[in-house]
């Protein structure tokens, strides 16, 4: 059994809105690499808005609950939460302090990667499967069509949990709001 000084970890780092299987099939391919995943659920002072529309709490759940569905132990990941804050390299170093320490970070977004290796840190990019499909601003958009596609996009959890917090509510009512705001669309 590997000291936690000798574990190999990744940090994941995201939003999660809603945690969909793209992000789980991310999560499988690191922990073929890596001992642990440090998953760090970002803008977690932020909810009820249409590009975060779910809680840190909410996200957290559906993150555990799919994982424990497909038979990853918790002994695999970390979860972390962490306010907003605007990509630079002073942030990433920020992030770095709330979690273990990690090897490298993965993540698809280029301004993340960009401050994450300025900050000295090896970034890795996983394979994106089904992007297009497995797309949280395009999941919240069929989930207000009524459209019942998003449920295969999910874990089953993560449709179950947003069927019990009335999830599917909340984004109906918020996306008027944020379409004639300052809010964009991801």
């Amino acid at each position: 059994m590997l000291s936690y000084k000798e574990k190999k970890r990744v940090l994941m780092y995201g939003r999660f809105q809603p945690f969909h299987k793209g992000h789980l099939e991310a999560i499988k391919w690191l922990l073929e690499r890596f001992d642990e995943v440090v998953i760090m659920i970002g803008m977690a002072d932020e909810s009820h808005t249409w590009r975060n529309p779910f809680t840190s709490g909410e996200r957290l759940l559906m993150i555990r609950e799919a994982l424990s569905t497909e038979g990853v132990p918790c002994t695999r990941y970390i979860t972390a939460t962490i306010r907003t804050l605007n990509i630079y390299a002073g942030n990433a170093g920020y992030v770095l302090n709330y979690i273990p320490p990690v090897q490298a970070v993965a993540t698809a977004n280029p301004q993340v990667a960009r401050a994450f290796l300025d900050a000295g840190v090896e970034t890795i990019t996983p394979p994106l499967v089904n992007r297009r499909m497995w797309s949280g601003e395009r999941i919240r958009r069929l989930i207000v069509e009524d459209n019942p596609e998003w449920r295969k996009l999910v874990p089953k959890p993560v449709d179950e949990i947003i069927e019990e917090i009335d999830g599917i509510n909340r984004l109906k009512s918020i996306m008027p709001y944020s379409l004639s705001s300052q809010d964009t669309i991801d």
